[in-house]
């Protein structure tokens, strides 16, 4: 390679880096843009005074007893292989997978099936029954119910379906209490 070849490559390189600067200088003056007052996302702590945001309310749930008198447990069955099979069993004795057994559920102790690794935030109801009520609640949504829960499940927002799956594990609870 000559010396006229290295000379044109530097040339290149240097055209190049000009020709960038100059149209930078020259988007700079056609397009103003607007910078923020303050920014965007605040990282530390909150500037004294300021009162911390409040947390969305949650919508309200319509009671399940009423919805449970006419709900169907077959419907529930093909709800919960549907939507729970993947990570839970519901039959008497059954494994335990990404989930607990169901079978028994109603009426049983929050985290209590043996052997099941649960979360903190379902240990710390380990003194509390499932009552249709909370399972109502649990199966809107899991994660606003029980803030800390590893089950990734969306829930269920339709109030029948919730009815119809709760008679199903009613149906496979034997020391179920009456809704």
């Amino acid at each position: 390679m000559g010396s006229m070849e290295v000379n044109k490559a530097f040339a290149a390189i240097l055209i190049a880096g000009i020709a960038f600067s100059v149209f930078g200088f020259i988007s700079k003056l056609i397009v103003h843009p607007t910078m923020p007052h303050h920014a965007a996302i605040q990282i530390g702590e909150p500037p004294a005074g300021a009162a911390p945001a409040a947390a969305p309310a949650a919508p309200a749930l319509e009671p399940i007893g009423p919805l449970l008198a006419a709900a169907s447990a077959d419907n529930g069955r093909q709800i919960a292989q549907r939507q729970c099979a993947s990570c839970h069993s519901f039959n008497e004795g059954g494994r335990a997978g990404v989930g607990p057994n169901l079978a028994g559920v109603v009426g049983r102790n929050h985290g209590a099936t043996a052997g099941f690794n649960y979360s903190a935030a379902m240990r710390s109801k380990a003194a509390e029954p499932w009552t249709y009520e909370d399972l109502n609640a649990f199966l809107a949504s899991p994660a606003r119910n029980m803030v800390g829960t590893r089950m990734a499940f969306a829930g269920l927002t339709t109030a029948g379906q919730r009815a119809d799956v709760i008679a199903f594990l009613r149906s496979i609870s034997p020391n179920a209490p009456a809704p």
